[in-house]
């Protein structure tokens, strides 16, 4: 008898746990399910109004994704829809802080001074008229050149991050580091470099193996336009309203700065490894995140591969846009409101309309007004 009403008590508590979980989840997804049809109207009437080919968004909060869907095509003409699990797209400088993480791995192991001269993970880079350290050109400080000319169309395939720092490392700096901030996708060529001296081991190793597997992102690689990639978007640009096929391009000339594949929940995955830090310790995440200075003090609002800054109550906002030929993506994270936004459009410098900010407040209010009750 005594059996029988210990296993009933059991059974109770067991009961009240998964009634109390399952309304927990019911009342989770009330609380969005405004947010998100409000959200799905706004991303439709885009699309009908952009003729964009195709877009997939991703909505993360509190580690979990609370919305991810596609609208359009991933290809036009083998009609193949947009699944924001599969779907890979051009990402572009998204890249950048994807890549920072292995640089606060290195960092927080103790592996990588990011005040030594590059020139100590990187032997073979030519010195300049000022010293250059992977801080500053984390940061955009270093001065070295952004795209000239037809570059950023390179069709031309590199097989080593040694190989694409040809492409500008005999050119002069820009300025003395640190005296004014001036973006270059080409600073991260070098950040990959020393990435790959200071561990050791092949840059889109440490990538693949470091953070891509540890952090979930079965779907995010480097792009190699030589091979077929399962799920790859289709490229598009715009002519007269309607999309046409993108210039063939490689970019293996700038992996770390711009030339990864990625869909948008493998970029809130990606989010979620900062909000709620395992490899990365709170410390190392505050690192990456924390705006530099010029010599003369001014902020730069951009810190080790990320943007940051603050929004108008007060709250630090941080993430990256992306650009690429046939790719357009949006990534911003609300660290106080554990709320990430990902989007990613298969169309080159397509223009947003003020769409990630609309989609973003949709979010931020249900989940303030779910505080207030």
């Amino acid at each position: 008898m005594k059996r029988i009403l210990q296993q009933n008590s059991i059974y109770l508590i067991l009961s009240l746990v998964f009634s109390n979980l399952a309304l927990a989840s019911a009342t989770s997804e009330e609380q969005w399910r405004p947010a998100i049809e409000e959200a799905r109207n706004v991303i439709e009437t885009f699309m009908e109004e952009t003729h964009y080919p195709g877009l997939s968004v991703s909505i993360g909060h509190n580690n979990e994704i609370i919305w991810s869907q596609g609208f359009g095509y991933a290809d036009l003409e083998a009609k193949k829809e947009v699944d924001p699990a599969i779907s890979k797209f051009r990402v572009g400088s998204v890249s950048k802080p994807i890549t920072a993480f292995a640089v606060g791995l290195l960092v927080q192991e103790g592996k990588l001074d990011l005040d030594a001269p590059v020139q100590t993970y990187v032997p073979d880079f030519p010195e300049k008229k000022w010293p250059i350290t992977t801080r500053q050109a984390a940061g955009h400080l270093a001065g070295i050149r952004h795209y000239q000319g037809s570059e950023f169309m390179s069709a031309k395939y590199y097989p080593t991050v040694s190989d694409g720092l040809s492409i500008f490392q005999k050119s002069p700096l820009l300025h003395e580091p640190e005296t004014k901030f001036s973006y270059s996708s080409y600073s991260w060529n070098l950040v990959s470099a020393v990435i790959e001296g200071a561990s050791d081991t092949a840059f889109l190793e440490f990538m693949n193996t470091r953070v891509f597997e540890p952090l979930g992102m079965d779907q995010t690689m480097a792009e190699d336009a030589r091979a077929a990639i399962e799920d790859r978007v289709a490229f598009y640009g715009m002519k007269q309203e309607k999309p046409v096929l993108a210039p063939y391009v490689d970019n293996s000339y700038k992996w770390a700065g711009g030339g990864f594949l990625s869909t948008t929940n493998d970029v809130i995955k990606f989010a979620f490894a900062h909000l709620d830090p395992s490899l990365l310790q709170k410390e190392t995440v505050d690192l990456l995140w924390t705006s530099m200075e010029t010599s003369d003090g001014e902020k730069t609002k951009y810190g080790i591969g990320w943007k940051t800054a603050k929004n108008r109550r007060g709250e630090q906002v941080v993430g990256h846009g992306g650009g690429s030929v046939g790719g357009t993506t949006h990534f911003q994270i609300y660290p106080e409101k554990d709320l990430v936004c990902a989007i990613a459009i298969n169309v080159g410098s397509a223009r947003l309309r003020g769409l990630p900010g609309k989609i973003e407040r949709l979010f931020i209010e249900a989940l303030e007004g779910a505080k207030q009750e």
